[in-house]
């Protein structure tokens, strides 16, 4: 059996802001071709863990590590030829409501290539056509469902066929038939696509139908990891608490 290859690593990784230690000594191993969901409580530091992995963020002290590359230590030009490399979808898809739904997928190929119109023309109908949404780069984003949205912001994020694509709270906000969508084109992205998936979420249900591999964290650190089954079955109450959603446990509910 081939040995995992750990496409993302992060070592010691501390981070404050003022006086909020918000993480506290991070070690990190996301496997590469698998959908890694990073877990834990509102404001608990998951998006700023996932700022740190895509370079917005620098530790104030450890390693991230990219295909073994650090990359806290590079210039802002050797960043941006790592950043290529990812995909990010944003918590309600991040469209720029001026611009059509293929003017926003067009965007990162416009800014980072040299491609012809009509080769880039191809790209967005190919990339919306694998989200669902054929045809529908003429619509403006207030024409969309929320869902639909997410859709577009996957689209572009897949643009440059990255090799890794993070999805924030993907989730959020959508009801339960359009959360079921947005799950499938998780594993859409890692069967189809070919990349590796970092999620950020809260949502246990959608968790555990998308999740390779559950990383959960809590006051600044990885308390528990595994695969789905692993997780519900980990002996620990805090982990317990959260998963089941109960409000009587050691996480203190403010």
């Amino acid at each position: 059996m081939a040995a995992v290859k750990n496409i993302i690593q992060l070592k010691g990784v501390h981070k404050s802001f003022a006086a909020h230690h918000v993480l506290r000594g991070i070690d990190l191993d996301l496997p590469a071709d698998q959908v890694n969901v990073i877990i834990g409580r509102s404001g608990g530091g998951k998006s700023v863990l996932l700022k740190h992995i895509i370079g917005l963020l620098k530790p104030d002290k450890g390693q991230v590590l990219i295909d073994g590359i650090d990359i806290v230590p590079l210039s802002g030009k050797e960043l941006a030829k790592i950043r290529k490399r990812f995909g990010m979808l944003f918590q309600e898809g991040a469209l720029f409501d001026s611009l059509t739904v293929a003017e926003n997928v067009a965007f990162p190929l416009l800014e980072h290539t040299k491609k012809s119109r009509s080769e880039i023309m191809d790209i967005v109908e190919e990339k919306l056509a694998r989200v669902g949404l054929k045809g529908m780069g003429y619509k403006m984003p207030s024409e969309l469902s929320g869902g639909m949205r997410k859709r577009v912001g996957l689209a572009r994020a897949l643009a440059l066929d990255p090799q890794i694509v993070l999805f924030d709270e993907p989730t959020s906000g959508l009801d339960p038939v359009m959360a079921s969508a947005i799950n499938e084109l998780i594993l859409q992205t890692r069967d189809e696509f070919g990349a590796t998936c970092v999620v950020i979420s809260h949502d246990i249900p959608a968790t555990m139908a998308t999740a390779d591999e559950i990383f959960m964290l809590y006051e600044g650190k990885i308390i528990a990891h595994g695969t789905p089954e692993d997780i519900k079955n980990w002996d620990d109450p805090v982990v317990q608490q959260f998963i089941q959603g109960k409000a009587q446990g050691p996480i203190k509910v403010y």
